[in-house]
């Protein structure tokens, strides 16, 4: 496979961060390119290929602070279309709030209604409860027999 993947980090404390780090340590332990954006900013990304979005939910269902940028492109009403990307969310959040992993369901919806394509259903970690590095390495296992069968560039 050549395709690049991109790892999309919206995180606040850096626990989401770190996760990243993790799924890109696996991703890369298969071949697979890989390349960090810590700071997405919507023009700067590719609009085709392969985005996996790892984004905290902070405050009332708030983008985490590394991804207002992009939320802000991605919420306007003139965003372009995305036939020609494909995506999966990974959305972390804390359950003890009624917008538990708002900002990744939003952001998995919005992708949607763009035409890109889901690659993979949305994980959702609930950093109250769940091991999140262990959840992580559960969904991408089974996401990169998704990500080899890619059409190549």
């Amino acid at each position: 496979m050549t395709n690049t993947i991109h790892i999309l980090v919206g995180t606040t404390s850096g626990n989401t961060e770190a996760l990243a780090d993790h799924v890109q340590q696996i991703l890369e332990s298969h071949d697979l390119s890989t390349q960090m954006h810590y700071e997405p900013t919507f023009d700067d990304l590719p609009k085709s290929g392969i985005w996996l979005i790892f984004l905290a939910t902070h405050g009332a269902g708030d983008y985490a602070d590394s991804m207002l940028d992009f939320y802000d492109v991605i919420a306007s009403t003139n965003v372009p279309l995305l036939p020609d990307l494909s995506y999966a969310v990974c959305a972390i959040g804390e359950s003890c709030y009624d917008t538990f992993c708002e900002a990744g369901r939003h952001c998995d919806k919005k992708l949607s209604v763009l035409n890109a394509t889901r690659l993979f259903e949305r994980l959702e970690i609930d950093m109250m409860e769940d091991d999140p590095e262990d959840k992580a390495s559960k969904w991408v296992t089974e996401l990169i027999d998704k990500l080899r069968s890619y059409p190549q560039d």
